[in-house]
């Protein structure tokens, strides 16, 4: 059975471009986002982890650590950062500071549920099947919050997932949920489990839209 929302995500001991990692005691009191990519040297990927490297200060503003991983060794992951860092510079300063891991015997992917059972050219040439895009954030405790999967033809939306980062840790925090399409600083909804009279004194300006939905202005940093 594949990892679900809810479970702790699984520790591991690794070799990454910033040395051997237990992957539990990495994460430490921080947040995590673990974040697979098909293969070092590859089109999509390059851009991603770039983007990824010029967002890391959104990240770390809200203690979250990054760390990538693919079915390639140390030795082309070092010489690949150089690619990515020089690709990144076009849109703002780049400099890959996270780790990422060298899995190519795929425990670690296989541990996550990582590999492409689907798409027949992401594969190496012995026919072993590489990544797909998945990401999983981790929380503090160690739990599995949010897991998404991406098609090797698909780069990810990195504002989405530091969307998703923001949703989770102000809903953790105030016992409130978000709408669709919700963005910093938009309104919030009150947490069902949130009485009417508590949400007088948590949230004096909501507003009853219906008995089930209540939204509320909410100032945070």
């Amino acid at each position: 059975m594949g990892l679900r929302l809810g479970d702790i995500a699984p520790d591991f001991e690794a070799q990454t471009t910033k040395g051997r990692i237990k992957f539990h005691d990495w994460i430490g009191d921080s947040w995590a986002i673990l974040f697979s990519h098909p293969g070092d040297f590859t089109p999509v990927c390059t851009t991603e982890l770039a983007e990824v490297a010029r967002r890391a200060p959104d990240f770390e503003k809200r203690n979250v650590k990054l760390i990538g991983i693919s079915a390639n060794g140390l030795e082309d992951h070092h010489k690949w950062v150089q690619d990515i860092n020089e690709w990144g510079s076009q849109f703002g300063p780049t400099d890959v500071q996270y780790p990422i891991i060298a899995d190519p015997d795929r425990k670690i992917s296989t541990l996550y549920d990582m590999l492409d059972q689907q798409d027949p050219t992401n594969r190496d040439a012995k026919g072993l099947p590489f990544t797909i895009r998945t990401v999983f954030i981790i929380d503090p405790k160690k739990v599995i919050r949010l897991t998404i999967s991406y098609p090797a033809s698909t780069g990810r939306n990195f504002d989405e997932i530091i969307r998703v980062v923001d949703s989770l840790q102000i809903g953790d925090k105030y016992r409130v949920t978000t709408p669709v399409n919700w963005k910093k600083g938009d309104d919030v909804i009150v947490h069902p489990s949130v009485s009417t009279e508590e949400a007088k004194t948590l949230f004096p300006d909501f507003k009853i839209h219906k008995p089930y939905l209540r939204t509320t202005p909410l100032k945070v940093e």
